[in-house]
């Protein structure tokens, strides 16, 4: 006879609400520092649930905070609810059918992410409350992950300074954790002045500020020959001076982004290219004002509370998948290409499964290969001990950042591997506040690791957050 934990039980009973949240978040897509609904709808969740809530967290307009319980420890659960540019789309549809041509889209799944993660911690509050037990639960809604590092300066202000441990998740292809390998990065602006002229009549007055970004991004490139392996340089152009070629360019714009496996090789290189840019006003005649926009570091491992994390999600099990959810994954699966399924699964460690959705737990020493994107939970990960998972709420292939995410966004599919994933989250946070071991055991992990190098915030002096 089957005995599920009692917080199974108390993560069932609000599951729909939960779910209408993840589709409420969906239906109002916010790009970074403007998730005002977003941030609302999970604040009015926060209160209809008995949580004491906090507002513009750190100062930020869009962050929330609920908490409950009292005393130690204190155990974290981080969500996030921002979504991406020019990713409209609608839900349930396996072709390409923008809701708003230009509009924006969850395509990476924080409408499930922020859902999920305040239902794990809302089975924690209840589970504290039904058996009077000691310990504190937050849920941080974080915005702002996709490039504006609102993490990272939440950690720099002091947020989770009495935080013992933080967990979160994230929708993805495939159930298990996400390796815990990131790129450290700094997104920087590079304005450069120079003086307007008669391109024709008096060129050798003007000072060309585009000719200032074109050069600055010559010896960024002849840099890549002498950059580790891992390192990644990238460039937009903001500001090209205006778009008549007879008038000399008096202001241009390059913005950059600079990554690397950690955080001090990244914050070399990113010298190396502000050294590039004064060359390069100096080889035109024009100044230069650097602009620090956000910054991340790279993730810090943390064994012991990846396998606590992992245990409970192999005990809550993978979702329980439908005909009808099987043959929509199919549908979706289909807009894939070959590549874009078998690059998931070699970045998972595992073989081609013959159904379309993930229907069991990766094991934890099956870790695939890094994924060296960035993310502002990097710093959590060096301020507390961390861990997170990764939940097959979509297509096995389907790549994040993509139309298909978006489709896939409201899915019975989505909610039933999100509400699988939430038992995993709040058994693993019960789990540390119930069994001292745990958290000692992440604690010690997470000590040793500090102690070879200690953390630095990688935000640039004068930074802030901002929409870039």
């Amino acid at each position: 006879m089957r005995n599920d934990p009692p917080h199974w039980d108390l993560v069932e009973a609000k599951k729909d609400r939960f779910a209408a949240l993840a589709d409420r978040v969906w239906s109002t897509p916010e790009l970074l520092y403007k998730e005002h609904r977003s941030a609302e709808a999970h604040r009015e969740a926060l209160e209809a649930e008995g949580w004491r809530v906090t507002t513009q967290v750190a100062g930020i307009e869009t962050a929330v905070m609920g908490e409950a319980g009292s005393g130690g420890p204190v155990i974290a659960i981080l969500g996030e609810y921002d979504a991406l540019p020019g990713l409209s789309q609608a839900a349930g549809v396996d072709r390409h059918a923008p809701l708003e041509e230009g509009g924006s889209g969850h395509g990476c799944g924080h409408n499930l992410l922020g859902a999920g993660a305040l239902q794990a911690a809302t089975a924690v509050k209840d589970y504290l409350e039904a058996e009077g037990l000691p310990g504190t639960i937050r849920y941080y809604g974080c915005p702002a992950e996709e490039g504006g590092a609102a993490k990272t300066f939440m950690v720099r202000d002091g947020v989770f300074d009495d935080v013992d441990a933080a967990l979160s998740w994230h929708p993805f292809s495939f159930n298990g954790i996400i390796p815990p390998l990131t790129l450290a990065v700094s997104m920087l602006d590079f304005h450069f002045k120079g003086r307007a002229s008669h391109a024709a009549v008096s060129p050798h007055l003007g000072r060309s500020a585009l000719d200032a970004v074109e050069l600055m991004s010559v010896g960024v490139n002849y840099m890549r020959e002498h950059v580790p392996q891992d390192a990644r340089m990238h460039y937009a152009v903001l500001d090209t001076g205006g778009v008549a070629p007879n008038v000399v360019q008096e202001n241009a714009t390059v913005r950059y982004s600079v990554r690397a496996l950690t955080r001090p090789v990244m914050q070399d290189i990113v010298e190396r290219v502000k050294n590039v840019a004064e060359g390069a006003a100096l080889m035109t005649g024009t100044s230069v004002t650097v602009r620090p926009i956000s910054a991340m570091s790279e993730m810090l491992d943390n064994p012991p509370l990846y396998k606590l994390l992992l245990s409970h999600f192999e005990q809550a099990g993978p979702a329980q998948f439908d005909d009808a959810d099987i043959e929509h994954a199919r549908k979706m699966q289909a807009t894939l290409s070959d590549a874009d399924i078998e690059a998931a699964c070699a970045a998972t460690g595992v073989e081609r499964p013959e159904s379309p959705i993930c229907d069991f737990i990766v094991p934890y020493e099956t870790r695939g290969v890094p994924m060296l994107g960035s993310t502002d939970l990097g710093d959590i990960s060096w301020k507390v001990p961390f861990a997170q998972l990764g939940g097959g709420t979509m297509a096995i292939g389907t790549p994040l950042h993509t139309w298909q995410v978006v489709a896939q966004g409201k899915t019975p599919a989505a909610h039933k591997t999100m509400t699988q994933v939430a038992k995993a989250l709040a058994g693993a946070a019960i789990d540390l506040m119930r069994n001292p071991r745990h958290l000692a055991e992440a604690r010690a992990d997470f000590e040793a690791r500090i102690a070879k190098t200690p953390y630095e915030t990688p935000l640039e002096p004068g930074a802030e957050p901002r929409v870039p």
